[in-house]
Formats: structure tokens, sequence, C-alpha cells
């Protein structure tokens, strides 16, 4: 069983800073994942880096150009 970065207490009360719904997040690949919008928050010393601008947006599949 892999160990939690962040205490579980604290994930339940995180929402993502960007959706303005806020929607829960959870951890993923040891960050902190919307799973609306798809961006990841650093975690670094336990601590979740919850700033927009330090958030990593999803990469675009091949071929999906805007």
């Amino acid at each position: 069983m892999e160990e939690m970065p962040i205490r579980k207490e604290l994930l339940e009360i995180l929402a993502c800073p960007a959706c303005d719904d806020r929607p829960s997040v959870e951890i993923k690949d040891g960050a902190i994942h919307c799973p609306e919008c798809g961006r990841l928050y650093p975690i670094e010393n336990g601590v979740p880096i919850m700033l927009v601008d330090k958030a990593k947006m999803p990469e675009k599949p091949s071929g999906q150009g805007e």
C-alpha cells in the first residue's frame, strides 16, 4: 500500500482553485489532481501547493488541435 503524501483530513477539504464549482481533488501520481480540469498541483514536503500558476495542465492527445 502506497503511503499518502499528505494527511487524509487535509485532502478532504481541498478543492481546485481554478474551477468555478471548486471540485474535490484526489491524489494521482504523487500530486493533487483535479478530476474536472485535469490540473496536477505539486506536493512539496507534505504541503500541497494549490496555486494555479504552479499546476501542470494535462497534455492533449496527439491530433487534438484547437
